[in-house]
């Protein structure tokens, strides 16, 4: 299958590129995020990471790359698969501070690892994830195509990625 290189800029009125103004926007909601992620989907949200990451537990990956972690939700969830560690990276440093306080609130953040992070450039040596997980942030790329290819960069061979997402894939064939 063939994905579209596409570019969407939610603003097209600013100067930023797609991906300043999603960071942007975060950064600024990143101290209600959380609440309004829950209330905004009725709570559905939780219920569908929690069936995501049970697509992953036959895999028992020990190493975890959570794609747009925001404040870590997902990769919170990821810890029912028992993984060594979790690395988290997000283009919000808002999102990412918030999501670093919850993690040592809850005494996580010696498994989970958030870190600044482009999806299109990911600092990560080739093959190295057993799994690749995205919850609700691939409709933020800005280059689609980049950012899958770099997800599958980093996964090692037989390794799987799990994209939990609202829109429904366009089929281009």
């Amino acid at each position: 299958m063939k994905i579209e290189a596409m570019s969407v800029v939610p603003y097209k009125n600013q100067k930023e590129g797609k991906k300043q103004q999603v960071a942007n926007m975060f950064n600024n909601i990143s101290k209600n995020y959380d609440l309004l992620n829950h209330v905004l989907s009725m709570g559905i949200d939780i219920i569908w990471r929690k069936k995501a990451i049970k697509m992953l537990k036959d895999d028992q990956p020990k190493l975890i790359l959570d794609i747009a972690t925001g404040t870590g939700d997902f990769a919170i969830e990821a810890l029912a698969l028992k993984p060594d560690k979790i690395i988290g990276v997000d283009i919000s440093e808002g999102m990412l501070n918030v999501g670093r306080k919850k993690m040592k609130q809850k005494k996580l953040d010696h498994l989970i690892d958030l870190q600044m992070g482009d999806s299109e450039k990911l600092l990560f040596e080739e093959n190295k994830f057993d799994a690749v997980i995205v919850s609700f942030g691939v409709r933020n790329f800005e280059n689609l195509e980049k950012g899958l290819a770099d997800m599958y960069r980093v996964l090692k061979p037989g390794g799987k990625t799990v994209i939990l997402e609202f829109s429904t894939p366009k089929n281009s064939r």
